[in-house]
Parts: C-alpha cells; structure tokens; sequence
C-alpha cells in the first residue's frame, strides 16, 4: 500500500493536468512539512485558481479532507 502523502500529490497531479491546457507544464512537489506546490504554466494559472477562487478552494478542500484522514495538515501553494 502507497504512503498516504503520495497519493495525496498524485491526486493534485492528475487533477490539474485534467484542468489546463498544458499538461506537461504541471509539476507537483510536496514537502515534509505539509506543504504541496503546485506549477502550472503561466498561461493556466488562472483555470487552476478559477473564478473567484474556487478551483483553489476545491483543491484546498480535497487536501482537508485527505489530510484529516491520514492526521496530516496539508498546504497548497500555487506557483506560475
């Protein structure tokens, strides 16, 4: 069975790739810390962020929920 944590980056991986126009140009890192960033290119940052914020909380929420169940504090930063 994969460590709670890397499915949690695998996760925020496939669904920004699903969300941009430029798959290749995502990159996922996290840190020991909690916090996962997340590069798209400069050109999706905003489908990534969405209208209003959205996208981000949906993302931010998806980590919450993950995180309370394996008892881990998870953070998303967005980098373009």
């Amino acid at each position: 069975m994969t460590e709670p944590s890397a499915d949690v980056r695998v996760l925020i991986e496939l669904i920004a790739k699903a969300l941009v126009d430029a798959p290749d140009e995502v990159f996922v890192e996290q840190f020991d810390d909690g916090v996962i960033e997340l590069e798209v290119a400069e050109s999706d940052v905003g489908k990534v962020i969405g209208r209003q914020g959205r996208t981000a909380r949906a993302f931010r929420s998806l980590l919450s929920a993950a995180g309370h169940r394996a008892h881990k504090r998870y953070t998303l930063e967005i980098i373009e």
